[in-house]
C-alpha cells in the first residue's frame, strides 16, 4: 500500500474519534456538572531516511534531515474540569460547588465514587442521596420531623424541627480533592472513580485547605460551549474531507502509474 493511503487513512481514523468527543459533549451539555472532554493528537514514528546533522560529504554535513511522517492518532481525552455556570433552582437539596472539590458517595457495590452533581433527595430512610440513589459519604440523615434544612457554605447541615422542636445539626458534607483532576475515571451517571493517575483523594470541609464551596439552591451546569463545539465540529469535519481528498488524490497518482507506464 502506497504510504500516503495509509497516513491520510490514520487522519481520518483520528478525525472520527475527535468527532466522537465533539458529540458527546454536545450531547452532556444539560447534564448538571458534566465536564466536557477534548482529543489530544500526537505524530506518529517518522522514517529517517537520511538523519540530521549526518555525512554529505567528507568535509560538511546535512543541516537538516530527511525524515517522513508516518500519520496521526489519538492519544488521550482530556476531562476539563473548568468552572460550569451556576443556575439557581431554590430547591433546597441543590448543591453547586464553586471551587475545587466533589462529593463523595458510596457505591453499590461498597467503592467509592466522586461526583459534582448536587442534585440530593432524601432516601426513604431519610438518607441524602443523589439522584441516582448512592448516599453520601460521610453518611447525612434528616429528621422525620425536620420542617426545612438549611446546607452552608461550609457542608454544616442545619434542620429546623417542625411544631416549635428548634434547630439540630444533622451532619457535615465534605469535598474531596486530587491532586490531578483530569486522571479521574469516568464512570457515567455523573460519577467519577479515583485511579493512580488522578492521586488519592484528599478529604476536607468546603473553604478549607483549597476546597470549594457549597451553595445551596443552586446546580452547576455543563461546562460545555455550544458555539465553540459546533466551532470544533466544523473544523473536524473540513480536516476529515481534506484526509478523504488526500486518499482519493494518491488513488489518482497510482492508477495514472498503472495505466502510463
Amino acid at each position: 500500500m502506497d504510504a500516503s493511503l495509509w497516513i491520510a487513512k490514520t487522519g481520518l481514523t483520528a478525525q472520527k474519534t475527535r468527532m466522537q468527543v465533539i458529540s458527546n459533549n454536545l450531547a452532556n451539555v444539560n447534564t448538571t456538572g458534566f465536564k466536557k472532554d477534548r482529543a489530544v493528537f500526537e505524530d506518529l514514528l517518522y522514517q529517517n531516511i537520511t538523519p540530521a546533522g549526518g555525512q554529505t560529504d567528507a568535509d560538511s554535513q546535512a543541516p537538516t534531515g530527511l525524515m517522513l511522517g508516518t500519520g496521526t492518532r489519538v492519544l488521550a481525552t482530556e476531562k476539563l474540569h473548568g468552572q460550569g455556570n451556576i443556575i439557581t433552582t431554590e430547591n433546597a437539596l441543590d448543591l453547586a460547588i464553586t471551587g475545587d472539590g466533589f462529593l463523595s458517595v458510596l457505591q453499590k457495590d461498597g467503592t467509592f465514587a466522586y461526583t459534582r452533581d448536587g442534585s440530593l433527595k432524601l432516601s426513604a430512610d431519610g438518607n441524602l442521596v443523589t439522584a441516582g440513589g448512592e448516599a453520601l459519604n460521610p453518611p447525612i440523615n434528616i429528621d422525620a420531623n425536620a420542617e426545612s434544612i438549611t446546607i452552608g457554605r461550609d457542608g454544616t447541615v442545619t434542620v429546623s424541627l417542625a411544631n416549635g422542636g428548634g434547630s439540630a445539626q444533622a451532619g457535615q458534607i465534605q469535598l474531596s480533592r486530587f491532586p490531578n483532576n483530569a486522571g479521574l475515571k469516568p464512570l457515567g451517571r455523573n460519577l467519577y472513580a479515583e485511579t493512580e493517575a488522578s492521586g488519592t483523594a484528599q478529604v476536607g470541609n468546603p473553604g478549607e485547605t483549597g476546597n470549594g464551596m457549597l451553595m445551596q439552591g443552586s446546580l452547576e451546569a455543563s461546562n460545555v460551549n455550544v458555539v465553540e463545539e459546533m466551532v470544533n465540529m466544523i473544523e473536524t469535519q473540513r480536516a476529515y474531507e481534506v484526509n478523504s481528498k488526500a486518499i482519493s488524490a494518491a488513488d489518482g497518482m497510482l492508477r495514472f502509474l498503472n495505466n502510463n507506464l
